[in-house]
């Protein structure tokens, strides 16, 4: 499924069917670079300087990564769905909150930023653009990923949200909770939809990749607000690999990109045959 806002080039989003009978979706949200036209009118940056932004603030390949691993899934497992953003969280951050609960807000990286990494201004405080940035991209967004969590619902009476990160291995400006431990594999829960047993099937998945820790330097998880933290048929799990493990940093991809993708997939076999409910927390 392609969706296209009416003023842009190419899908706003899109969904990679997997198998009927997988209730995982393996979710990219900060992997494009793409700032369409009216989006980019309204950035500070010059062309310059948004493309060094550009390089620090998305996480170059992972829709790739997401992909090799669906691709990479053992014959005995479904396939996984696969929801991709194909505009950059410069334009919006599907994941935020879109109001004053979004604790990044403190920083300028609410649903519409308006600080950079390093907090130089992005965008005018407040945007003049915040609204219709809000209804042309966040809510046509927030629409088709909980769509697509109920199809899953629906279909085999679970869903199983993946999110597929990736992260500095020097923390920016803008990290709230930069201090501590950045190891090679961060695996973000929630206390409602992230039972323990998909923790511990994600550390041994990941766990030639390097060591994990959870919830640091990046916490949470991302669900539906239709669903979050009411229904336990969804579960939950926010993977964010230090960048340093598949990528010579900022943006080129090493082989670390294949075995990530091969743990990726394995996580996906695992996450399939996964049956605790979440609501547990």
């Amino acid at each position: 499924m392609d969706t296209s806002a009416p003023d842009d080039r190419g899908p706003a989003f899109r969904l990679v069917p997997g198998s009927p009978q997988s209730p995982v979706v393996l979710h990219v949200p900060h992997g494009s670079r793409t700032v369409p036209p009216q989006a980019r009118a309204g950035l500070l940056l010059d062309d310059a300087a948004l493309e060094r932004e550009l390089d620090l603030i998305t996480d170059a390949h992972t829709a790739t990564l997401a992909e090799r691993a669906a691709a990479a899934t053992p014959p005995s497992a479904p396939a996984p769905w696969v929801f991709v953003n194909e505009r950059s969280r410069l334009v919006v951050d599907p994941e935020r909150f879109p109001d004053a609960r979004e604790e990044m807000r403190a920083v300028g990286m609410g649903a519409v930023y308006t600080r950079t990494t390093h907090r130089a201004p992005l965008r005018p405080e407040p945007p003049a653009d915040e609204a219709a940035l809000l209804d042309t991209y966040f809510t046509p967004y927030a629409e088709a990923m909980t769509r697509a969590v109920e199809d899953r619902l629906a279909a085999t009476g679970r869903a199983v949200i993946v999110d597929v990160h990736s992260y500095p291995s020097r923390a920016l400006p803008y990290e709230l909770h930069g201090t501590g431990p950045r190891p090679p594999v961060c695996l973000g829960t929630d206390p409602f939809h992230t039972p323990a047993a998909l923790t511990d099937l994600a550390r041994k998945a990941f766990a030639p990749l390097g060591e994990s820790a959870l919830d640091t330097p990046f916490a949470g998880v991302y669900v539906p607000l239709r669903h979050y933290r009411t229904d336990p048929r969804v579960s939950a799990l926010m993977l964010e690999l230090r960048r340093d493990t598949y990528l010579d940093e900022p943006v080129t991809p090493h082989d670390g990109l294949d075995r990530a993708a091969a743990a990726l997939a394995v996580f996906v076999a695992a996450a399939t045959e996964f049956t605790e409910v979440a609501g547990r927390g």
